[in-house]
């Protein structure tokens, strides 16, 4: 069945739930990781990985959703909690965009006291003041707080953002789309379903955005076949997704950790990267991880199928929370690309290629 299985993909066929399900269990992780890179290479044939010179500021991290694998969230009055008015994060970007950032990708708590003028005011003066960054700005989640906070419907919300001038929206939220997971870790949170939801809407009216996944959980490999359907299914229907980000659950001060203490292993992380190119056949990227799970890994990882490196990440603060630290700059991003064999391409949120770095001019 595998020997067919693997024809099968390399000819073109679209595998099923059962069938993935079965070579997630079965595979052989370097047979997936030379599957894997064959298909990278159809779908991107240049010998080059992108990344784009980003960082992920937070403008407040207060919220009622209280998920239980996250470290980052407080309530209004705890030890350390904080949100930032509109032009406080107006600076944090400039000073930002002065260090070369072309994305800032921005998220927060879901936070009740924030009138939804706030998230538009926040679009439009980015854009008039610093038009040198994309906002690619608010989840999922925030997205439907707006909802609750405006009364607006979900549609309307993401028309009143599009107007604003927002373009882009990042896939946090997702964790893993299965109910009987997000029931235990994130009930507050909504279904699985309100997630495609808002992409739904969002691609419908020309968004674009990533999709992601965090493992290492509570979950079965079930529950990541069911994840991965839904993210295929739903781009089918608009060709909305840029990139599909896997990324592994760090259990550092959250209430998981006395369940989940450890890390997922880089050998699970290189089979998710490598499975998920091949059962999301219409996603044109696969993004790898440099920075959630470690640089070494993440330079491994471009030989299982990913061909994009991530981000820069300035500021980051949501993984810090968690205990779990790494960092990069534009120098040493482009050094790690070249080191795993590869051209360095400086990419926008979008994926229009900025600049590129040939490994013999680096030499």
């Amino acid at each position: 069945m595998q020997a067919a299985l693997y024809s099968n993909i390399r000819n073109g066929e679209r595998i099923t739930k059962e069938e993935g399900l079965f070579l997630l269990r079965n595979a052989e992780l370097l047979d997936l990781a030379d599957l894997a890179n064959e298909l990278r290479y159809r779908k991107n044939p240049a010998s080059q990985v992108t990344f784009v010179v980003d960082t992920n500021p937070n403008y407040t991290n207060i919220c009622d959703v209280d998920c239980i694998f996250c470290a980052f969230y407080r309530h209004p009055g705890d030890k350390g909690e904080y949100t930032y008015s509109v032009d406080q994060m107006i600076r944090n970007f400039k000073q930002s965009a002065a260090k070369g950032v072309t994305t800032v990708l921005l998220q927060g708590g879901v936070n009740p006291a924030l009138p939804f003028e706030y998230y538009l005011e926040m679009i439009r003066r980015t854009i008039a003041e610093v038009p040198e960054i994309h906002p690619h700005f608010y989840s999922t989640s925030e997205i439907l707080g707006m909802v609750r906070v405006s009364g607006y419907t979900i549609q309307e919300v993401l028309i009143k953002l599009w107007d604003a001038g927002l373009r882009s929206i990042p896939g946090g939220g997702a964790e893993i789309l299965s109910d009987r997971v997000k029931k235990k870790i994130s009930h507050k949170k909504g279904t699985s379903e309100d997630w495609l939801t808002v992409m739904r809407e969002a691609h419908k009216i020309g968004y674009k955005s990533t999709a992601t996944m965090t493992y290492g959980h509570l979950e079965t490999d079930e529950d990541i076949l069911t994840h991965l359907d839904s993210v295929r299914a739903l781009q089918d229907e608009h060709r909305g997704f840029t990139a599909f980000v896997p990324w592994s659950f760090k259990p550092g001060n959250t209430p998981l950790e006395k369940i989940i203490p450890h890390y997922a292993t880089p050998t699970r992380y290189l089979q998710m990267i490598a499975f998920s190119r091949i059962y999301l056949d219409n996603f044109p990227h696969i993004q790898a991880s440099w920075f959630s799970e470690g640089k070494k890994t993440g330079q491994i990882a471009l030989h299982f199928g990913a061909d994009d490196f991530g981000g820069t990440l300035l500021e980051e603060n949501v993984h810090a929370a968690a205990n779990f630290v790494n960092k990069t700059n534009t120098d040493e991003c482009i050094q790690m690309i070249h080191e795993s064999g590869f051209d360095a391409a400086q990419r926008g949120t979008l994926y229009d290629i900025k600049k590129v770095y040939h490994r013999s001019k680096a030499a």
